[in-house]
């Protein structure tokens, strides 16, 4: 199941990806014409919490609608305008640093690679989703780079989770681009302001839910910029893989449903390059993740589009 959150007419809703006919069903409109009454959670945030029920609600309307009788429902894809799935996280969303060894060594040297994990966040404020703009802030940056990332959707609320039973934790999987402004990290000493730049946090096009992806650290991922691959990894390449993260996060902090973690990138990012090769107005950005999709955002040009 692919779920996103979309806009059609003004209107924002959740709704459930029907790849293989590229359409949606909204799910709150797909209940009211199913039960007489509208009562689907009108915000990703709200279904998540919901647990099992929410996805036990949705196979009941997927098996309903799919009977051929409902097909004025479904929304062409090309019809809505796909947000981030999660367009305004209750908390900053937490982020990785260094957890592919040869991104570690891009970035310093084999010194650098982390014998613990590392932790920073980026602000709600910069979330966007697939195909919109980001912002180049020319006026406060000359170093603006991309980093390709698996995200994990916390699908339940938890503190001092082990690490065999963390991924029972997790609602689903998305991709996310860590835009990172390397000159004010550098000038800050630390990650934040660097990381939470409007536009610099595009994630999507869906979240895949956890029952269709059996090991989400063995999954392939790419990053494209203007077509050219700078990234080509394998989640497997994780120095800390995703129950040990979420273990690791909830020693002493609870966990709660919608709460997004960024779980690194892996080499090839433009800071990585001799001489680096920082985005420019204009560039365009592909990351694909195995089993997912692939999210898709362009820097805005000077004119802004």
């Amino acid at each position: 199941m692919n779920f996103v959150t979309a806009e059609l007419a003004g209107e924002i809703f959740v709704g459930l990806m029907d790849g293989e006919n590229r359409r949606i069903l909204p799910l709150g409109k797909a209940a009211e014409m199913k039960e007489g009454i509208n009562n689907f959670p009108s915000t990703m945030q709200e279904c998540i919490a919901l647990g099992d029920n929410f996805i036990q609600k949705v196979n009941s309307l997927q098996e309903w609608a799919a009977n051929g009788e409902h097909e004025e429902l479904y929304i062409p894809l090309d019809s809505a305008k796909l947000l981030a799935p999660i367009p305004r996280p209750a908390k900053n969303i937490f982020c990785v640093g260094k957890n592919y060894a040869d991104h570690a060594i891009e970035m310093g040297s084999k010194e650098d690679i982390p014998e613990h994990i590392i932790v920073f966040t980026k602000a709600p404020t910069t979330v966007i989703g697939h195909d919109e703009l980001v912002h180049h802030h020319k006026d406060i940056t000359e170093q603006l780079d991309y980093e390709g990332e698996l995200a994990v959707i916390i699908g339940k609320k938890g503190r001092g989770i082990k690490r065999e039973e963390a991924l029972e934790y997790v609602f689903g999987y998305t991709i996310l681009n860590d835009i990172t402004a390397r000159d004010l990290q550098s000038r800050h000493k630390q990650f934040f302001i660097g990381k939470s730049l409007d536009t610099t946090c595009p994630m999507g096009p869906w979240i895949v839910h956890i029952s269709a992806i059996d090991n989400p650290n063995k999954l392939e991922i790419k990053t494209k910029v203007n077509g050219e691959i700078r990234q080509s990894s394998n989640t497997e390449n994780f120095i800390f893989p995703i129950e040990e993260i979420i273990s690791d996060l909830s020693k002493g902090m609870t966990l709660e449903p919608g709460d997004i973690i960024a779980t690194g990138t892996p080499a090839g990012v433009g800071k990585g390059f001799k001489p680096p090769r920082f985005l420019q107005p204009g560039d365009a950005m592909d990351i694909t993740i195995e089993k997912i999709g692939t999210l898709s955002n362009k820097i805005e040009t000077i004119d802004g589009i």
